[in-house]
């Protein structure tokens, strides 16, 4: 088998895989989660680069020809490295690919004042991705950074929907627009914020349009492989997905279930260190 590995720190990139399996149902995925030595986002580059390069090298020894980060802090901070560094000398033929490119490349299609937020973790804004990014693809843009620290621990602790994430999204968003009132096109640059989603928009000004990362990665990906018959043709079929954790399986299915909206069911692995 040669399944699609899609890596994330924790929970968020199940927010991504959800989309992925949606747009391709006869494809195999690998989900893996390095749960134990989460959150990534408050970690520094070094430490995030060698965890994302441990868990590259488990999905592909486990013969994944192509991995998804579906991780922001991940794709900020490793993906780059990996790509130019380590995949000519672990095997050229295979692909990482991340959620930060393909997030900015559609980006300008959601404005028309020109201004554009991000609400990221500490680690994703502090790497200025997005912004070097944007000046690349779309250097007319200007953006407006917001790291939000509490909400991932809301999520983690199926706080989403409870009356404590109004204080924090509201807190966050009035920040963000206090520095720039013209934003109109917001990107949820954590994959763990779409489950916030109803919070945010009730707090949102009128006409703001949020950008959430699942269907976007998803339909670079249709791209890629459109674009690419070869990394197509490899990819096996049969349409299954194996969930995969650092951390204990009982307690990730339980949340990761929250996430998928079914029930799953991981098996635990160890990757090269812990912490």
């Amino acid at each position: 088998m040669t399944p699609i590995g899609v890596f994330d720190s924790g929970y968020g990139g199940l927010t991504v895989l959800k989309d992925l399996q949606a747009a391709l149902p006869d494809a195999d995925f690998i989900y893996l989660g390095d749960n134990a030595r989460a959150p990534y986002g408050v970690r520094s580059f070094e430490l995030v680069y060698r965890f994302t390069l441990q868990a590259v090298e488990y999905l592909f020894s486990h013969g994944c020809p192509l991995v998804i980060l579906a991780c922001n802090t991940a794709s900020a901070k490793a993906l780059r490295t990996i790509q130019q560094n380590d995949l000519p000398r672990i095997d050229p033929s295979r692909r990482v690919l991340g959620v930060i490119r393909p997030t900015a490349e559609v980006v300008a299609d959601y404005t028309t004042t020109g201004a554009v937020g991000l609400f990221g973790t500490p680690g994703t804004v502090a790497s200025q991705s997005y912004d070097m990014e944007l000046a690349k693809l779309h250097p007319g843009l200007r953006l407006t950074s917001k790291a939000c620290p509490m909400w991932v621990p809301l999520v983690e602790n199926l706080e989403a929907d409870g009356p404590g994430a109004d204080y924090f999204v509201k807190r966050y968003i009035d920040e963000l627009f206090a520095l720039d009132p013209q934003i109109d096109a917001l990107i949820l640059g954590c994959t763990h914020y779409p489950l916030l989603l109803n919070k945010i928009r009730q707090y949102l000004p009128a006409g703001v349009s949020v950008l959430s990362q699942g269907s976007i990665v998803a339909a670079s990906l249709l791209d890629y492989l459109r674009r690419h018959p070869d990394m197509a043709a490899r990819i096996s079929r049969g349409g299954t997905t194996q969930y995969l954790t650092t951390e204990q399986p009982d307690k990730f299915d339980s949340l990761a279930a929250v996430f998928m909206g079914t029930p799953v069911a991981a098996r635990r692995v160890e990757l090269d260190e812990k912490r």
